[in-house]
């Protein structure tokens, strides 16, 4: 390997173990904040359990976020120092917005709100989860709208004297197409990632019947987010289809292996083919369905790699630009019956557990548990799909990714780092697991141990919380 496909490596392993973290957040604080506020509505001490069992887990998960997600920063100016000249001007304007403003934000009110219990007005303490939950969307629409701008540059100029993009329309950036349909796919996503963790580790009480005045309302109410959000999801899913096939032609024709330009182009639910991808071996297809999710129409124009390659290369020059056809088939593909798997699971859940019933066979709840990986994998396929779909472009129709590696870095040292981040990242998963194993096993406090604390214990009841929020 050379130094490009070790500094994609890197940046692939590091970025998809970090995005590992950030749907859960994503949803789940917004999960606790909706039983929190079930909390202040009717006093009931199970929704205050709860609040305290789930909220704790959200911030076991945020913390690793923070610790892998600095590394993100570094790396652009480490392994990809071209790239950062070139669209630092462009590429650094939304996420500055979003450390200085967004993640600030959200962490501001999450310590009000971690040492806010028993200090605060019910009311003003629960304000504090719902501002976190709104810094964490923040957070991710200018994070978007940076890698949006990578898919469809827009509002920027090139620089005659120095070769670099320039910032002409800010404006443009955040209301880009690629930006206003991937934001919500991503924020639907992450309800659907954070609605399957509560049901996986609720079924592992109900199972045991544990609990279960805590976990079959968490339950109930992860079904009902995770059945809507699903709809979310399909919804946005199609509107970002369309803009990518509008804005990344190449990307739409590699995520079906269409090589010639059809009308009425069909979608392939299954189709083994030879090692190029080329020829088909075994498949079956959907007539029109690759068209109507690209066009709105059943009867649109689908354009074919061989002519986007004969396109592309007659405006940049020779070379290829096809992206790894196989991955990019697949991890469509993967993102889509996940969703269908997760929309059917959660209806399923509603049904069964419909007027105060539980299921009594073991089997339904260990689906739900393991049921808790799918949106994880589903996520992780969404960015591989969308990262790689776009080669060989960094930004997509200006500047390749070969010509984005840092000039001065050698393999050798690539590849060293790569394995310590590799190996750094390996432990850090192992603690995510152990403690978040740890804590959701342990379940919810006790109604004593909720308990308005006397005057002379000092609140001292909220060590735990407090030590997370230290470690933070």
């Amino acid at each position: 390997m050379d130094t490009v496909d070790i500094a994609r490596w890197q940046f692939g392993i590091t970025t998809v173990y970090h995005f590992l973290f950030v749907p859960l957040s994503i949803g789940l604080v917004a999960l606790v904040a909706g039983m929190q506020t079930a909390w202040v509505r009717t006093g009931k001490t199970e929704y205050l359990r709860a609040t305290k069992f789930w909220g704790k887990l959200f911030l076991i998960n945020f913390a690793m976020g923070i610790v892998t997600g600095i590394v993100q920063e570094f790396q652009f100016g480490m392994n990809w120092s071209a790239y950062s000249r070139f669209v630092g001007d462009v590429f650094g304007a939304p996420l500055a917005i979003e450390g200085l403003l967004a993640f600030f934000f959200e962490s501001t009110f999450l310590g009000l709100w971690i040492f806010g219990w028993d200090r605060l007005p019910k009311k003003i303490h629960l304000a504090c989860i719902w501002m976190v939950s709104f810094g964490t969307i923040l957070s991710a629409f200018f994070i978007l709208a940076a890698n949006s701008w990578m898919q469809n540059p827009v509002g920027y100029r090139i620089d005659e004297a120095s070769g670099r993009a320039e910032l002409t329309d800010f404006w443009a950036v955040l209301t880009n197409p690629m930006h206003l349909t991937a934001f919500p796919h991503t924020i639907a996503a992450s309800f659907v990632t954070a609605g399957m963790f509560v049901i996986g580790v609720s079924a592992w009480h109900l199972m045991r019947r544990k609990h279960v005045e805590v976990f079959r309302p968490s339950l109930r109410m992860a079904l009902v987010v995770t059945a809507v959000a699903s709809i979310g999801v399909a919804l946005s899913g199609d509107m970002l289809g369309k803009a990518v096939t509008e804005h990344q032609p190449m990307k739409m024709a590699a995520a079906e292996g269409l090589y010639e330009t059809q009308t009425g182009a069909p979608f392939s639910p299954l189709s083994v083919r030879t090692p190029d991808g080329t020829e088909e071996i075994v498949g079956f297809e959907l007539p029109g369905v690759l068209s109507f999710l690209a066009t709105g129409s059943f009867d649109g124009e689908v354009q074919g790699m061989d002519d986007l390659q004969a396109a592309a290369e007659a405006e940049h020059g020779a070379g290829d630009y096809t992206p790894n056809v196989p991955v990019t088939y697949w991890t469509f593909r993967m993102m889509v019956y996940i969703g269908l798997a997760t929309a059917g699971l959660s209806l399923l859940g509603l049904w069964l557990t419909r007027r105060g019933r539980l299921p009594g066979n073991p089997w339904l709840w260990r689906v739900g548990m393991l049921s808790l990986t799918l949106p994880f994998v589903a996520s992780s396929a969404g960015w591989v799909f969308t990262e790689m779909g776009r080669q060989p472009w960094s930004v997509y129709g200006l500047m390749q990714t070969s010509q984005s590696v840092s000039p001065g870095v050698s393999a050798g040292s690539m590849l060293i780092s790569v394995g310590a981040l590799t190996a750094l990242y390996a432990v850090l998963f192992v603690i995510e697991v152990k403690l978040l194993a740890k804590y959701a096993k342990a379940g919810p406090p006790t109604e004593d141990e909720v308990a308005p604390p006397s005057e002379d214990n000092d609140n001292d009841d909220h060590d735990e919380e407090r030590a997370l929020a230290f470690a933070y």
